[in-house]
């Protein structure tokens, strides 16, 4: 016997989305391959799928998916927060019944009154650098509020204790550089690629910082 139809309203308010964002992602399940049942106004049912077979989460790995997803809410970057939330609702959607109730209701939390990171800049600006593996072209002010204009490939973004931090070579300076995101007042993606170095270089520049050099 199928379980009856869960309304979008009670959908989005365990989800902690939109009802915009929950109808935005039962149609991004929908054309992954999942077979979802209903409509707005009616309710929506999952029906089983071999496109996207029930996970097989424990409760405790349920707890961590939780906590790790609200902690990347709470870090202040709007896109990254989304796409938390889109996670949660997808694989919440492929979860058994009871693994979906420990998924909603879980009892791990994370309460921060202010966001971890909040840079002015657009961090999805660095991104997109990254994964395309393009130069970015930047105004970065050092600590004494120097001003200069650099061209950086960027390799990484770190998330520390206390700030926002790209791992990037500096044309500069040619050498490896550490840029605080709160300190660069400006960013644009340029034509220039330097795939497939990203890899290579991120990987020299870890082992540069391991070797303390």
């Amino acid at each position: 016997m199928l379980p009856a139809p869960v309304t979008a309203a009670r959908l989005a308010e365990e989800t902690g989305v939109s009802l915009r964002s929950l109808y935005r992602d039962i149609e991004s399940l929908r054309a992954a391959g999942a077979r979802i049942e209903g409509a707005r106004g009616y309710g929506y049912r999952l029906v089983e799928d071999i496109s996207l077979p029930p996970q097989t989460l424990d409760r405790l790995e349920i707890e961590a998916l939780v906590l790790g997803m609200a902690e990347v809410r709470h870090m202040g970057d709007a896109a990254l927060a989304r796409a938390a939330t889109s996670v949660l609702a997808k694989i919440g959607a492929t979860l058994p019944g009871t693994g979906e109730q420990q998924l909603f209701h879980a009892i791990s939390r994370v309460y921060r009154p202010e966001p971890r990171y909040a840079p002015d800049l657009d961090m999805e600006t660095i991104r997109h650098a990254c994964w395309r593996e393009r130069a970015v072209a930047i105004r970065y002010a050092d600590e004494a509020g120097a001003v200069t204009e650099r061209t950086i490939l960027p390799l990484a973004i770190v998330y520390t204790q206390r700030r926002l931090t790209v791992l990037a070579w500096c044309r500069l300076r040619q050498a490896f550089r550490m840029f605080r995101a709160d300190r660069i007042e400006s960013a644009r993606v340029t034509a220039e690629s330097f795939r497939p170095r990203r890899a290579a270089l991120l990987r020299d520049y870890l082992a540069e910082l391991e070797s303390g050099d």
